[in-house]
């Protein structure tokens, strides 16, 4: 049985960590509020990017830009999104989770498949899993920003580009609301045009100047950057999410543990009063 002491210092100790975990979920708060906020305000230009390049793609040959150049898949890219910091939740463990299922689905069909991870808890996640092939991996990023997505969204157009990947997928954690983020997978390349009863399909025709190839030819790396950019964004607002609940169940949990051990303290504290008085009263009634 633990002495009183042992329970005072574990008292104590408990509530160091409450202090801390309810400070992380501050922080995250703080954090999620920037967070959803840019969200919100990246997805309408990404909306109608596609919009627009949906619309372009529908009026001209696949084959006049290799973006849009659709290949026997072969060769499948899979760009994995996930935290460089643990301490939130499952946050991690289902985009793993899917991203594992997913690419056994496509080794499955004969593809050969190509993981490219962003966060260090993915880089780590694959290092350890020799029967993925791990291409390039971005970590340590911060805060996002468009030039940190440009980077990666040039990476995966030059490389579809080139002929080393048929096709390319995201897959990353979709930001729904404080407590829900769904994992979404997305297909990026090659860029699909929209069918007849696409919402994004229009019957309107336009006038291209200088041409519809030209300007398609233009804007279609700019909306795989967009694209990616998108996601990182939902990834780091659904991040900061489920860090937030994960320190708020945490605090909790803190809370109850310390009223168990207090409990205990006071009970074990009072049967030691308890043996003490008895003692007393025992010696005393000796000496008569």
């Amino acid at each position: 049985m633990p002495s009183l002491r042992d329970i005072k210092r574990k008292i104590t100790s408990v509530k160091k960590t409450q202090q801390i975990t309810k400070a992380m979920k501050m922080v995250a708060a703080a954090k999620l509020r920037r967070a959803q906020d840019r969200v919100i305000s990246a997805r309408p230009y990404s909306r109608k990017m596609f919009a627009v390049i949906a619309n372009l793609a529908s009026r001209v040959e696949r084959a006049q830009h290799a973006l849009l150049a659709k290949r026997e898949p072969k060769k499948v890219k899979l760009v994995v999104l996930t935290s460089d910091r643990g301490l939130c939740g499952a946050y991690n463990t289902n985009i793993l989770r899917k991203a594992v299922e997913a690419a056994r689905e496509f080794q499955a069909q004969g593809k050969e498949v190509r993981i490219n991870v962003v966060g260090r808890k993915g880089r780590d996640f694959f290092r350890k899993r020799a029967q993925f092939s791990v291409g390039q991996v971005w970590s340590d990023l911060g805060m996002i920003d468009y030039d940190k997505a440009a980077v990666i969204g040039k990476n995966i157009v030059d490389r579809f580009s080139a002929g080393e990947t048929d096709e390319v997928y995201l897959l990353y954690n979709e930001f729904k609301s404080v407590i829900q983020q769904k994992v979404t997978l997305e297909k990026l390349l090659p860029v699909e045009p929209p069918t007849e009863t696409d919402p994004f399909m229009s019957s309107v025709d336009y006038l291209y100047e200088p041409s519809a190839e030209a300007i398609l030819s233009s804007i279609l790396p700019k909306h795989i950057e967009v694209q990616v950019y998108r996601s990182m964004l939902e990834s780091q607002a659904s991040e900061m999410g489920a860090r937030m609940t994960a320190m708020d169940s945490a605090t909790r949990n803190a809370k109850d543990l310390i009223g168990k051990l207090t409990l205990k303290f006071n009970k074990q504290r009072q049967a030691a009063i308890t043996k003490e008085i008895s003692e007393i009263v025992g010696g005393a009634e000796a000496l008569k």
